[in-house]
C-alpha cells in the first residue's frame, strides 16, 4: 500500500512538472510572438512616417550626399586614404543636427512610445567602372559606426530597415559609382512593460491554470494521505479491539469450563466466586461494545439532555468518585470559580471529564489538579497533570478517532484511541472548544472551555 501510494505521489510530481513546463512554454512562445509583433508594429510605424532622410531634412540630405561625392573624388585622386572617408563621414557636423530632426519627428509622429535610436554605417563601396569594385568600408553593424542617433549601444535595440543609396558621378574622363548601406536600430523605453501589459491577459489565465493545477494536486494529496492514514487507523483500531476482546472471552470460556466440574458446583463459594467472574467480564464485553458504538457517532447525531448546573458541585462529585476508584492517585482541585450556573449534559460530560482523568492515570499520572476559572466570558476547566507528556507533533492527532499515542514504536498503553474523540465531540456538542499544552516529561494540560 505504501508503495503504490509513493508511486502515485511520484507520478503525480511528474505529470504536475511536465503541465507547469508546458505552460510556461505555451507563455514563453506567447512572449515571443508579442515581441516580434511589437517590433513589426514599430517598423510599420517608423516606415510610414519616413522612407529617407530627405522628407526631414532636404538641405541635410544634399550636404550629406555632396559630403560622399567630394570624399569618393578625393579617394580616386589618391589625397584620401580608406580610413580618412570613414572618419570624414562619421565626424561630419550635420550629424547631430540631423540626429535632432530625427528625434522630433518619432516625438511629434509617435507619442505613444520613447524611442532611442541609431542609424550606422555599414558600407561605402566605389565601383570605378562595371567590373571593379574598390570597398572602402564594409563591416557588421557597430554603435562605433554610428552616423546619427542617440544610442549608446545596440545590445537591447532591433533592426528596423536598411537604407540603401546609389550615387552616379564623372570624374574627369572616368565614371564612378557610390554604393552606400546604412542601418537604423530602436530602442523603445520600458518596452518590456508594454509587452507585459498587452500580456496581462494571458499571464493571469496562464497564472491561474498553475494554481489550480496546484491546488488539485494538493487537494488530490491530501486525500490521498488521509485514505492511507484511515486505512492504517481501521487496521490499528482492529488490532486494539480484537487484542481488548480477546481477554474477556478467554476468562469467559476458562470459567465456564470450571463450571462445568462437579466439585466446583457443588461448593457455594467457588461457584459464587466464578459466576462473579463472568458477570465482571460480560460487563466489560458490554462496556467495549457500548464504547465503540457511542464513539461512532458524530457530533451532530449526539442527542444531549441538558439542565441547569452547579458545575463546580458537578465537577467535586466527579473528583469525588474517581478517587474512589483510583485512591493511589493525588487528585486536588483549585476552583477560582463559586456556584456557576450552566446549562449542560450531565451524562455525557461525566463520562468525558473521566475520560480526561483516566487519560492521565494511563500516561503515568501520579498527581492530577482539576482548576476552574473565567476566561473571557467562558468557563474553564483544567485538568493538569504530571504524566510522560505528549510530543508536540503528537497533539494535533490527540482528538483523531481512534488515535492513541505511541511510546517509541509500541502501544504501550491499553485503550481503543476513543476516549479523547469522545471528550472533543461531546465538548463541541456544547458548543465549547478543548485545547492542549504539554511537552515530553514535563505532563499535560486539557483546557475546555464552555460557554457561561
Amino acid at each position: 500500500m505504501k508503495q503504490r501510494i509513493n508511486l502515485l505521489i511520484t507520478l503525480s510530481v511528474v505529470a504536475l512538472l511536465v503541465l507547469s513546463t508546458v505552460q510556461c512554454y505555451l507563455v514563453k512562445t506567447a512572449y515571443d510572438y508579442k515581441v516580434a509583433q511589437f517590433h513589426t508594429q514599430i517598423k510599420n510605424e517608423i516606415a510610414a512616417i519616413t522612407n529617407n532622410y530627405s522628407d526631414i531634412d532636404a538641405v541635410l540630405v544634399s550636404k550629406k550626399e555632396a559630403l560622399y561625392k567630394n570624399l569618393s573624388e578625393q579617394y580616386i585622386k589618391g589625397k584620401n586614404s580608406k580610413i580618412d572617408i570613414k572618419k570624414g563621414i562619421l565626424e561630419s557636423k550635420s550629424n547631430d543636427v540631423l540626429t535632432q530632426r530625427i528625434q522630433r519627428k518619432f516625438e511629434r509622429d509617435l507619442p505613444n512610445f520613447k524611442i532611442d535610436f541609431a542609424i550606422v554605417l555599414n558600407k561605402f563601396i566605389l565601383y570605378k567602372h562595371a567590373k571593379k569594385r574598390d570597398t572602402i568600408f564594409s563591416e557588421k553593424p557597430f554603435i562605433q559606426n554610428k552616423l546619427y542617433g542617440n544610442l549608446n549601444s545596440l545590445n537591447h535595440a532591433f533592426l528596423v530597415r536598411n537604407y540603401v543609396g546609389t550615387t552616379n558621378g564623372t570624374f574627369g574622363n572616368q565614371e564612378y559609382k557610390l554604393l552606400t548601406e546604412d542601418s537604423m536600430y530602436v530602442s523603445v523605453i520600458d518596452w518590456e512593460l508594454i509587452i507585459l501589459k498587452r500580456m496581462t491577459f494571458i499571464l493571469v489565465l496562464s497564472l491561474l491554470s498553475i494554481l489550480t493545477l496546484i491546488s488539485l494536486f494538493v487537494i488530490a494529496l491530501k486525500a490521498l494521505i488521509k485514505q492511507k492514514k484511515v486505512s492504517d487507523v481501521k487496521t490499528d483500531f482492529i488490532n486494539n479491539i480484537t487484542h481488548e476482546l480477546k481477554t474477556p472471552l478467554a476468562t469467559l470460556g476458562i470459567s465456564t469450563k470450571i463450571l462445568e466440574q462437579k466439585n466446583i458446583r457443588d461448593n457455594d463459594e467457588n461457584f459464587n466466586s466464578i459466576v462473579n467472574t463472568i458477570s465482571r467480564q460480560n460487563n466489560r464485553l458490554q462496556s467495549l461494545i457500548d464504547q465503540v458504538m457511542a464513539n461512532s457517532l458524530a457530533e451532530n447525531e449526539i442527542e444531549l439532555q441538558k439542565e441547569k448546573i452547579e458545575t463546580e458541585h458537578f465537577l467535586q462529585i466527579i473528583v469525588d468518585d474517581f478517587k474512589i476508584a483510583f485512591p493511589k492517585i493525588n487528585l486536588k482541585t483549585d476552583f477560582q470559580t463559586q456556584k456557576t450556573i450552566l446549562v449542560l449534559d450531565k451524562f455525557h460530560l461525566t463520562t468525558a471529564f473521566l475520560n480526561v482523568l483516566e487519560n492521565a492515570v494511563k500516561y503515568g499520572s501520579n498527581t492530577i489538579t482539576v482548576k476552574t476559572k473565567i476566561i473571557e466570558n467562558q468557563f474553564s476547566i483544567c485538568f493538569e497533570d504530571d504524566g510522560i507528556g505528549i510530543a508536540k507533533n503528537k497533539q494535533s492527532l490527540l482528538f483523531d478517532k481512534f488515535y492513541r499515542v505511541e511510546q517509541g514504536n509500541l502501544h504501550n498503553t491499553k485503550g481503543l484511541g476513543l476516549g479523547l474523540y469522545y471528550v472533543d465531540q461531546i465538548v463541541k456538542a456544547h458548543q465549547g472548544s478543548v485545547n492542549v499544552i504539554s511537552d515530553l516529561g514535563k505532563g499535560t494540560q486539557f483546557t475546555i472551555l464552555l460557554k457561561v
